[in-house]
């Protein structure tokens, strides 16, 4: 029996949605702001949504718009209004569609502190659903088989991404990006200890999608698809958004194969692609599999749409990131026979590190993290004498980062110098991993989320333009095809965490919109097709 065949319904209390943070969140205005701020700055009265009317546009107990039997709806004969009346999204399927893909790779029940009425009991557990273990291939297995079930062709390229394809009335050579499908898009692995929302919401969203044009029998005027990039995360082969990344042609395809797991030690990415047998024919490229648009629901990961009581933001931007790995090399020593004058210790020199990257971030209001960090070797009485950890930092511009890491080796180089001591060498040294610039989506999409989002809402006050703090798929996307994104609120801003949490009205209007915003976009190819 296949994966599709075994799902089980999924009960969920819709209950109303809980209070949203109180504190106000000031607006940004360009250069792009810092995390998920606003790029605009127009005055945003705080109010209370209106749930009532919101919750009339996404009923799932309304009846979507069903065509007369052997007549097709040609979206593109419809205007954008017409689009938002007759296609509707089904909250309760949606909803039940993600619970169900958790089912590999679900983690520990978290604790009840933070529980609500509106989430049960079995649906509170995070995520560890790693890039290319044996609970991503079977949530792979469902994905193609979910997706050829709805009239879809499916591809699988070198980097394991899998393409899912509904054909359209104009349908091209493969390798035409005059007739390229508008895709949606987001990834299916999670963090070891992650959520349930965080580029799941993105793939069920589009399934959903594909559902609604499947049963209403939707012509649309290009071809639409769905894909499913591979190690997004970056948490089990460590570069984060590495596949959409090649597929740009951004990273080279035999750099990505040969990344081993963190740590260094475990098997390559194409050893498990083989393993997993999503090792695929189609080139990872760009140029053999073109994308006419690439659109991407996510969840914000931070707070600015819950504590300003609004629903969708339409991302303009993604803000600029470096990876390194820096290591400390001192010299091991008896910890209880060593004085400090006597001491090379990398440890010490490291841990003064990654404090002063956080005071020099600091000052050009930016972000600097280390979340690795290993030692060597690794005894109770020993002083360290090999330090390696991670350092992510963060801007909104990449001329600031290049002001960063010029301070930051700087310093690093001194606080090495300040804990030498006589005839002991204690050094530094610099790898960078990833280099992402600062991202600019293209304001066609942009326009068309920003006028889906209201049309969904019923309300522009409850749309907001943003930057995401956090790197996506959708940032490679953007090098080869335009793109932009939709953000819904997380709750406490919470991400990368089991507590995450998207409210089922929230992740419902997000995947009406980011149909409204493949169709409008189909739409406006048709438009201009015809001169």
């Amino acid at each position: 029996m296949n994966a599709s065949s075994s799902m089980q319904p999924i009960r969920l209390n819709m209950a109303p949605l809980s209070q949203a943070m109180s504190s106000k969140v000031r607006s940004r205005t360009n250069p792009l702001p810092l995390l998920s701020l606003a790029v605009t700055a127009p005055a945003i009265h705080l109010h209370r949504p209106n749930i009532t009317n919101i919750r009339k546009r996404l009923s799932s107990t309304s009846p979507a718009y069903r065509s007369s039997a052997g007549k097709v709806l040609k979206t593109y004969e419809l205007d954008p209004r017409s689009l938002s009346q007759h296609l509707k999204v089904d909250q309760s399927r949606l909803l039940e569609t993600l619970h169900h893909t958790c089912q590999w790779g679900k983690g520990k029940p978290w604790t009840n502190h933070l529980s609500t009425p509106e989430i049960l009991s079995e649906t509170e557990t995070g995520m560890s659903r790693l890039s290319l273990s044996d609970a991503d291939k079977k949530v792979r297995d469902w994905f193609i088989d979910t997706t050829r079930s709805l009239g879809c062709v499916v591809k699988v390229d070198a980097m394991g991404n899998i393409f899912a394809i509904r054909p359209g009335k104009i349908s091209g050579h493969a390798t035409d990006i005059a007739s390229a499908p508008t895709y949606a898009g987001s990834h299916l692995d999670t963090q070891p200890a992650g959520g349930r929302y965080d580029g799941i919401l993105g793939i069920t969203a589009g399934v959903e999608m594909l559902r609604v044009l499947e049963e209403n029998s939707v012509e649309t005027a290009f071809d639409v698809g769905l894909v499913n990039w591979t190690n997004e995360e970056g948490a089990r082969f460590p570069i984060s958004m590495v596949s959409s990344g090649v597929w740009a042609g951004e990273i080279p395809l035999h750099q990505a194969h040969e990344l081993r797991e963190v740590g260094g030690k475990g098997a390559t990415m194409k050893e498990e692609l083989e393993r997993i047998g999503y090792l695929g024919t189609l080139p990872a490229s760009y140029e053999a599999n073109p994308m006419a648009a690439h659109f991407e629901l996510h969840i914000e990961q931070g707070p600015i749409l819950e504590a300003s009581k609004q629903r969708i933001g339409v991302v303009c931007g993604v803000q600029a990131y470096r990876w390194y790995t820096i290591e400390v090399t001192g010299r091991e020593a008896h910890t209880g026979t060593t004085p400090f004058s006597a001491r090379a210790d990398a440890l010490l020199a490291a841990a003064r590190m990654i404090s002063h990257s956080h005071e020099i971030a600091s000052n050009h209001s930016a972000l600097a993290s280390s979340g690795i960090l290993s030692l060597s070797p690794g005894s109770v009485n020993t002083i360290p004498g090999k330090v390696k950890f991670s350092l992510d930092i963060r801007a909104p511009e990449d001329g600031t980062l290049d002001t960063i890491e010029t301070q930051l080796q700087q310093s690093f180089r001194e606080i090495a110098s300040r804990d030498m001591t006589k005839g002991l060498d204690l050094s530094v040294s610099w790898r960078k991993d990833s280099d992402s610039p600062a991202t600019h989506f293209h304001q066609d999409c942009i326009t068309i989320v920003r006028e889906a989002g209201e049309a969904v809402t019923g309300d522009k006050r409850l749309v907001r333009d943003m930057v995401s703090g956090a790197g996506h798929d959708s940032v490679y996307a953007s090098r080869r095809c335009p793109t932009s994104m939709i953000f819904v609120p997380s709750r406490d801003g919470v991400s990368h965490h089991p507590e995450e949490y998207t409210s089922p009205e929230d992740c419902a209007i997000g995947a009406e919109v980011l149909m409204q915003s493949v169709l409008r976009y189909d739409r406006l190819r048709f438009e201009r097709s015809r001169g």
